[in-house]
């Protein structure tokens, strides 16, 4: 447990140079799962159907097998309960994702918000305050949550 949080710390500063490059995707791996769990925690309670949206988004994201993606929504569950801003995760996804990576997440994200079949006033902040955080523009925003809220069924 304890070698898990030094990694976790260790994962948030910035990566010395020459550090390893699978350091570097580790953490922002983390980082986007950070993001996608804090949609999932807006609302009061936890829905299945948000958790296995945020894992097929880690899936989709990185490639990773079903085994990784849930080990990486649980490290990321815990790094979310402690954090205390968005500004330390969404900084290392600013400096690696280009704009359509972003978009893509951010529409990952919305469908983790309608994934419960409800739409929250605080899900809506969260991903509206992520998306100014990763400057994403206001129609670019739009138009993930529309495709989002399409493929979820929603009108």
């Amino acid at each position: 447990m304890l070698k898990t949080l030094k990694d976790l710390f260790d994962s948030l500063l910035p990566p010395a140079p020459g550090a390893d490059p699978r350091s570097a995707e580790h953490t922002l791996q983390l980082a986007t799962a950070v993001m996608l769990v804090e949609v999932m925690r807006a609302d009061a309670s936890f829905h299945a159907g948000e958790r296995e949206a945020v894992r097929a988004a880690l899936r989709d994201k990185f490639t990773l097998s079903a085994e990784e993606a849930d080990r990486l929504a649980e490290l990321a569950e815990a790094t979310a309960q402690g954090a205390t801003d968005l500004f330390a995760f969404t900084s290392r996804i600013n400096e690696r994702f280009e704009m359509p990576q972003k978009l893509r997440m951010v529409e990952h994200m919305w469908r983790v918000a309608y994934a419960d079949g409800h739409l929250s006033d605080h899900e809506r902040h969260v991903l509206w305050r992520v998306a100014d955080l990763l400057h994403v523009p206001q129609g670019a925003y739009v138009h993930a949550r529309l495709r989002a809220q399409q493929q979820a069924g929603e009108t």
